[in-house]
């Protein structure tokens, strides 16, 4: 196991449960509209957006590269009875699932331990994955909240979409750039701050 697997079994055995279990709010408003097909969840962690796609009728294949996160996420699709979703492990900067999907999703894809480049690397195989008339959905954090005043980690930079528009490399002509937005929504403090945060959303299709 190298460093950066085990920064993220470690991440999720320090907890019973690390994430909400619901769907990730961007994803269900960018995807509500469109007719399920077969979804490739990046980074599922505990599993929410894929149980939640499931239940909508998409065809999920849910990836991470920790196996306590998807053992756990496995076990709450179980308990939801959100059948026939598929979990694979990957370090998405060495290996990557087979095939293409009607949706991508990519929904924070941080990593305080990522490799400059990997990330890029990652989200452009996305690209790849994409059927033709499909969708890539990518968010991501462009902050920390507004009353944190020492961030857990310093290192962690949050690209805009423009930087993320940049890095996909889409070819002209086969990509449209169907939302480009920055949402700031409340996000109160642990010890009930008042605060905001906002969150870059991206979401380009491939023409069909």
């Amino acid at each position: 196991m190298d460093s950066t697997q085990q920064f993220w079994e470690d991440f999720y055995r320090d907890k019973d449960q690390v994430w909400s279990g619901k769907a990730n709010p961007i994803l269900v408003n960018e995807v509500a509209a469109l007719t399920p097909g077969t979804a490739l969840d990046l980074g599922c962690g505990e599993g929410g957006d894929a149980i939640w796609l499931t239940q909508q009728g998409w065809r999920v294949t849910a990836v991470d590269i920790s196996d306590v996160a998807l053992e756990r996420a496995a076990a709450h699709a179980a308990e939801a009875g959100a059948e026939g979703i598929t979990w694979e492990r990957h370090d998405l900067a060495k290996s990557f699932p087979e095939g293409r999907f009607d949706l991508v999703s990519a929904q924070f894809f941080h990593s305080p331990v990522a490799v400059d480049g990997e990330r890029d690397k990652a989200l452009r195989r996305a690209t790849e994955a994409v059927a033709p008339g499909g969708t890539l959905v990518v968010a991501g954090h462009a902050g920390w909240p507004t009353w944190m005043e020492e961030p857990p980690h310093k290192d962690v930079r949050f690209p805009t979409t423009a930087e993320v528009l940049e890095a996909l490399a889409l070819a002209d002509g086969e990509w449209t750039v169907e939302r480009q937005e920055v949402i700031t929504h409340d996000f109160p403090g642990p010890e009930g701050q008042h605060g905001t945060r906002s969150d870059n959303v991206l979401r380009v299709r491939r023409s069909g």
